[in-house]
C-alpha cells in the first residue's frame, strides 16, 4: 500500500468522510490545501500550537493564534524571513479555500487551539494536544460537537488517570530541607509549573532558569501573570534551602543526581521517576477519562487517532457502535 496518499477514512460508509489524507509532510487537507501541524516545511500550515513537534518552522503561510505565533518567533529566531503569519481569534471563523475553519482553545497551553474544519455539510475537528485539568496559565478548553473527531491519544489507556495538579505540586512542601530541581520543558509546561509552585509552595522562593524567560515574559504580555518569581541566583540557591529551580530538560538530567537537592521532572510518564526525590506527576495532556469526556460532548460518528496509541481508545468505542481508525 502507497502510505504517501492513504485516505484516512472508509469510502464504503455512506457517509463519505473524504476531507484529509495522510502523507509524509502530514494530514493534509486537498480541499483547503493546507495541512494540519504539518511534519515539514509546506505552502500552508495550520498550526495547533508552538510546541515543536506540531509547529516546524520555515512554513509559507501559517495560521494560528497569536500566542502561538509570538511563541514560535521566539523558538526560532533563525527562521527564514519568507514565513508570513495569519493570526487568528478564537470562535471567529475564516476561510482556506472552501474549507471553513474556526480555532477554540485546547487548553493544552498558551494558545494551543482545536481546529474546526467545515467542509460539504461535514464537521471535523483535530485537538491538537489538549487537557480537561484546570490551568489558570492558559485559556480553558472549549469543547464543540462535529461529524469526526481527530483526537491525540499520548495517554489514551484505562491506567493513565492524571491526579489534582494542585495536591501533586503540595508534595514539595513534605520534603526535608533542602532545594528543589523541577526538569520541565520550557514552553507551557514551566509556566504552568511555576503558578502552581507559587499558588501551593508559599514558603518557597521559585527561581526560573535563564532560557525560559523570555516565554514567561510573553506570558505575562499576554495577560498571564504567573506571580512573584525570580531568575536563577547561583548564590541564593547555595545560600538557601527552600528554593524551588525550574530548568529545561538538558540541566534537569545534568544534575538530576545531585544529592545536595531534590530532583524532579513533572510529567505524566512514570519511567521520569525511577532516580527522581519524589514524583511529580503533572501533564499537559488529556488522561483516559479526559478522552471520555472529550467524546461524549463532542458526540462524533467517526474517531480518528494520532500522537499515541489508539487501541485502547479503539476496543472501548467499538463496544459502543462508534468506528475508530488509528492514523499513527
Amino acid at each position: 500500500m502507497d502510505l504517501s496518499q492513504l485516505s484516512i477514512f472508509d469510502t464504503a460508509n455512506p457517509l463519505q468522510y473524504n476531507l484529509l489524507t495522510v502523507t509524509p509532510s502530514g494530514i493534509y487537507c486537498a480541499a483547503g490545501e493546507f495541512y494540519l501541524d504539518p511534519k515539514k516545511p509546506v505552502a500552508h500550515a495550520v498550526v495547533s500550537h508552538a510546541h515543536s513537534d506540531h509547529a516546524v518552522k520555515n512554513n509559507k503561510n501559517i495560521y494560528c493564534t497569536a500566542p502561538t505565533k509570538d511563541l514560535m518567533n521566539i523558538r526560532n529566531p533563525n527562521k527564514k524571513s519568507t514565513e508570513v503569519f495569519h493570526v487568528k481569534e478564537y470562535g471567529s471563523p475564516f476561510y482556506i479555500n472552501d474549507v471553513r475553519i474556526t480555532l477554540y482553545p485546547a487548553g493544552h497551553m498558551l494558545g494551543s487551539a482545536m481546529v474546526l474544519m467545515e467542509y460539504d455539510g461535514i464537521k471535523y475537528l483535530y485537538t491538537g494536544d489538549f487537557k480537561l485539568q484546570p490551568d489558570a496559565s492558559c485559556e480553558p478548553i472549549e469543547i464543540v460537537s462535529a461529524d469526526v473527531l481527530m483526537t491525540e491519544t499520548t495517554f489514551a489507556n484505562p491506567r493513565h488517570i492524571h491526579p489534582d495538579a494542585d495536591l501533586e505540586i503540595q508534595k514539595l512542601n513534605n520534603l526535608d530541607a533542602r532545594n528543589i530541581l523541577i526538569g520541565t520543558y520550557a514552553i507551557g509546561k514551566a509556566q504552568r509549573i511555576t503558578h502552581l509552585a507559587l499558588k501551593n509552595c508559599p514558603d518557597k522562593i521559585v527561581m526560573i532558569h535563564t532560557s525560559i524567560i523570555p516565554f514567561h515574559h510573553l506570558y505575562k504580555a499576554h495577560n498571564y501573570d504567573l506571580g512573584n518569581w525570580l531568575p536563577y541566583s547561583r548564590n541564593l540557591f547555595k545560600l538557601s534551602d527552600n528554593c524551588i529551580y525550574i530548568v529545561p530538560p538538558y540541566i534537569y538530567h545534568r544534575y538530576k543526581d545531585n544529592s545536595k537537592f531534590h530532583s524532579t521532572f513533572a510529567t505524566g510518564w512514570d519511567w521520569f521517576y525511577k532516580s527522581a526525590s519524589v514524583r511529580l506527576h503533572i501533564s499537559d495532556h488529556a488522561d483516559w477519562q479526559d478522552l471520555q469526556v472529550l467524546v461524549e460532548k463532542v458526540s462524533p460518528k467517526k474517531i480518528l487517532t494520532v500522537h499515541g496509541d489508539g487501541r485502547h481508545l479503539q476496543y472501548h468505542y467499538s463496544m459502543q457502535g462508534i468506528d475508530v481508525g488509528i492514523l499513527n
